[in-house]
């Protein structure tokens, strides 16, 4: 490995960490302000009634779940709308760390929240600004830029 190439890892690894404490910074933000929308189904919901106020699409997936074709095939037609209206989709891993920044936990009798697709509204009065949306984004348009047009990240266990 070459001294451009370690260098490169490095740096990588520091942006995906970053990224990473970014979109939790986000989450539980955008949770607080009441702006996000929790599932696939809420999600496609609201993405065809106003895709206008969705300023991220986070579509989270673990391996276990990566062989679930209607999951993939929901997931790809949420990747095609939310291109066709230049909205920034995130794929995660670390499904545990995300029930966790939403303060998800093992309920007794209730069913646990579907959290594979999860997008981040903007309030029409723009009441709330995040640093961690704005970071988000430029890493979202960083990957596009070379060619990754759904970039990934892991949210790592704490």
């Amino acid at each position: 490995m070459t001294l451009e190439e370690l260098v490169s890892c490095a740096n990588t690894e520091k942006k995906m960490k970053s990224v990473s404490e970014a979109v939790e910074d986000l989450l539980a933000a955008a949770q607080r302000q009441g702006c996000l929308t929790v599932g696939v189904y809420e999600s496609a919901k609201l993405m065809n009634v106003d895709p206008d106020s969705v300023v991220l699409c986070l579509l989270a997936i673990d391996e276990e779940d990566e062989d679930d074709i209607a999951l993939q095939i929901h997931f790809t037609l949420i990747q095609a709308f939310c291109c066709d209206n230049d909205i920034n989709i995130l794929r995660v891993s670390g499904m545990e760390r995300l029930a966790a920044v939403l303060g998800e936990g093992p309920q007794d009798n209730s069913e646990p929240r579907d959290l594979h697709c999860i997008l981040v509204t903007s309030p029409h009065t723009g009441s709330w600004k995040s640093q961690g949306l704005a970071e988000v984004a430029s890493y979202c348009e960083e990957s596009r830029c070379n060619n990754q047009w759904v970039p990934y990240i892991a949210l790592q266990a704490r």
